[in-house]
């Protein structure tokens, strides 16, 4: 960032009557500008993974400035249309949208050896680079039970090939007064289904 600073500097002093070095210095203050934005996604996503110990607080603190916090969880290993879909659905609900995200652990005992494709921490990334996602608190759990009772939302998502007694959260989430909504998902969209298409290609 500095050294692009003192190259603009440079080009400015140069780009007395000269057409070419008011190109490059154009060039070099929208790199700095495109070079700010980078960091400030990277900022926000930096902040916005919250450890499950630090969930209690942060969200007490949304929901006492009038926020309706809507949580939803899995492993969204690799990132599909119906994932997104089921993201933006999810966030109509309320104001901010907690992502649960099971651990690179959790998801090979769920998904097998072979599970994640992607590390726990790029997936946590990703979701946060979509427009929905407000926070992502990564789980160490097979069940997003203790996710739910650290951040004790008022609505908790899943999607529409679930029932409430197929659900193991169920249970805690009646305990806790969270009301349960059940999203349609885009039909055959689903990282197993896409993990099986690249390797047949």
């Amino acid at each position: 960032m500095i050294l692009l600073l003192i190259m603009c500097v440079r080009a400015s002093a140069s780009a007395k009557n000269g057409s070419k070095c008011k190109t490059q210095l154009n060039a070099l203050c929208h790199a700095i500008v495109s070079k700010k934005n980078v960091l400030q996604q990277k900022f926000k996503q930096m902040n916005n993974l919250i450890t499950i110990k630090d969930a209690p607080l942060v969200f007490a603190k949304l929901k006492s400035e009038g926020k309706t916090i809507v949580a939803t969880n899995g492993c969204f290993d690799v990132l599909h249309i119906g994932h997104s879909r089921y993201l933006a659905e999810s966030k109509k609900l309320g104001d901010i949208l907690v992502v649960g995200l099971n651990s690179d652990a959790s998801v090979r005992r769920l998904k097998g050896a072979e599970r994640p494709i992607n590390s726990e921490f790029d997936r946590a990334e990703l979701l946060l680079a979509l427009e929905a996602v407000d926070y992502v608190v990564i789980f160490e759990e097979d069940t997003a039970i203790e996710f739910l009772k650290a951040v004790q939302p008022q609505i908790y998502t899943k999607g529409g090939q679930y029932s409430p007694d197929q659900l193991p959260e169920t249970a805690t989430a009646n305990e806790l007064g969270i009301k349960i909504v059940f999203i349609e998902m885009v039909e055959a969209k689903s990282t197993t289904a896409t993990l099986e298409k690249i390797k047949n290609a």
